[in-house]
């Protein structure tokens, strides 16, 4: 009896610790697109998130273009709700709070069992088909505070930055790809809690830190036939690099040599409207042990209007999404809305609602 208490007392304690969600989510740059789609993207992409999505993507990339503003936002209903609730007149001073740890769980004591998650991720670059380079700059954040008595502030915050470059070799006329990408990943981030009632103070010595070049890598195969059959595989860290020159608390724990597989049609209807249908899976070699497979099936589909505006359903993670978009050599604009399971290993257990905006535009 005492054995499955204690149990029991486990199993709650980690429906909500709060840490990273990289087996879902193993790029190191989401699309808001993509997240539109159920995050099932490794088939379809053909724009500048190929190089952490499916670097063989490039090779389907229309224009040339330099967008020195693309960046995307995304945050969360308990974010929402703990930073911009209430009065109108208290946004103001709440606002700012929710950016940094200590605000974030003066929030959480008044918004208690809310999960807040924010990221928000910079990349400038320069891409053409067959070629990409430009600079990451990645940060997001989690936190929560339970209802119980005494309960933690649960935290973890992680930014990223460095340079890459991604390039694609394209071979049957376009039938078989092949893509590679490089980063040069500096890594800054914690996974902790604290008493949620008495300030945070965090010194740079309490986070892990590490540098690594990350490589990811792709193929595409497209059977030139009716509805344009795709299959796709992507390998994540594929030199299964160890972060290096430490400092701090340690090194980061290494990024998992993780394995996406997916599959795609793209009927087209009529002269201007193409449908694009994708299934992906997730991590097929099963390195997140601790991740229910089925959470990492992931579906989706885009309606192409022209080439110019899109509208995107899909299926991830055992929750819906759902995202608009709009397109042009100068300009991409995308607002989604997705969900995620905050539990580790249940199905559809319990949903936390996120909303994304990305925007990218230059010439």
């Amino acid at each position: 009896m005492k054995f499955k208490l204690i149990i029991t007392f486990l199993a709650v304690l980690n429906a909500f610790a709060i840490d990273f969600e990289d087996a879902v989510f193993p790029e190191l740059a989401t699309s808001s697109r993509a997240l539109a789609m159920g995050n099932a993207f490794i088939s379809k992409v053909d724009d500048a998130s190929s190089v952490y999505y499916n670097p063989a993507g490039l090779g389907t990339v229309r224009y040339r273009h330099l967008h020195l503003s693309n960046f995307q936002f995304e945050t969360n209903k308990g974010w929402l709700s703990s930073a911009a609730g209430g009065k109108a007149t208290d946004v103001a001073t709440k606002f700012p709070k929710a950016f940094s740890l200590d605000g974030t769980r003066e929030l959480l004591n008044k918004n208690k069992g809310e999960i807040s998650h924010s990221r928000f991720h910079f990349l400038p670059n320069f891409t053409t088909r067959y070629f990409s380079m430009g600079y990451l700059f990645s940060f997001q954040q989690r936190a929560y505070t339970g209802k119980e008595a005494g309960a933690k502030f649960e935290y973890a915050q992680r930014r990223d930055h460095g340079p890459y470059v991604a390039l694609n070799l394209s071979l049957g006329g376009g039938i078989f790809k092949l893509g590679a990408s490089a980063t040069y990943l500096s890594r800054k981030e914690i996974v902790g809690e604290a008493d949620a009632a008495a300030t945070l103070t965090l010194e740079d010595g309490d986070y892990q830190y590490g540098k690594a070049f990350i490589i990811t890598t792709g193929a595409k195969l497209t059977l030139p036939v009716a509805f344009l059959p795709t299959f796709s595989v992507v390998s994540h860290n594929t030199g299964e690099q160890q972060f290096g020159f430490k400092r701090g608390a340690g090194l980061p724990d290494k990024i998992k040599n993780s394995i996406d597989a997916g599959f795609s049609i793209t009927p087209q209807v009529g002269n201007a409207i193409r449908i694009h249908m994708e299934v992906n899976m997730k991590d097929v070699t099963n390195l997140y042990k601790d991740v229910s497979s089925t959470r990492k099936i992931l579906a989706g589909m885009e309606f192409d209007f022209a080439r110019v505006f899109f509208i995107r359903f899909g299926y991830g993670d055992g929750f819906g999404s759902a995202g608009l978009g709009v397109k042009s050599r100068s300009l991409e604009f995308d607002l989604t809305t997705y969900a995620v399971d905050t539990t580790s290993n249940e199905f559809r257990g319990k949903e936390d609602r996120r909303f994304a905006i990305g925007f990218s535009t230059g010439f």
